[in-house]
């Protein structure tokens, strides 16, 4: 990775960062997904300092260069959000029929109290 490489992944992971922290300042954004990507930035800017440990995950993992490695971790990482986000947005579903059927039951339940008082 050339200087001017390892430059525009620190100053992109450092903007990332800033980012995250004014959308959780602007409440646009939930304080636990806020760490994830705040280690996610400090992950990317660890990586891009450090060409040594580059190189080592590179040939820990048997790819054949360091950017495949880290267009790897960064498929890798994607995966692993789109599953957590499809997981919570799973229990959202549930919880959302379950709110929908109890407010059904409060309405008639309501509407058999009018009928009664008529």
């Amino acid at each position: 990775m050339t200087p001017r490489q390892r430059v525009f992944a620190v100053i992109a992971a450092l903007s990332l960062m800033v980012l995250i922290v004014d959308l959780v300042r602007r409440r646009k954004l939930r304080e636990e997904y806020s760490i994830l990507w705040l280690v996610t930035g400090a992950g990317v800017i660890i990586l891009a300092a450090s060409y040594d440990l580059q190189l080592m995950l590179t040939r820990l993992i048997g790819a054949v260069s360091s950017s495949s490695t880290i267009f790897g971790f960064a498929f890798l990482f994607l995966i692993l959000i789109s599953l957590h986000f499809s997981v919570r947005m799973s229990g959202m579903a549930e919880q959302l029929k379950i709110l929908s059927q109890e407010l059904a039951l409060l309405r008639t339940k309501q509407r058999n109290g009018a009928d009664r008082q008529k």
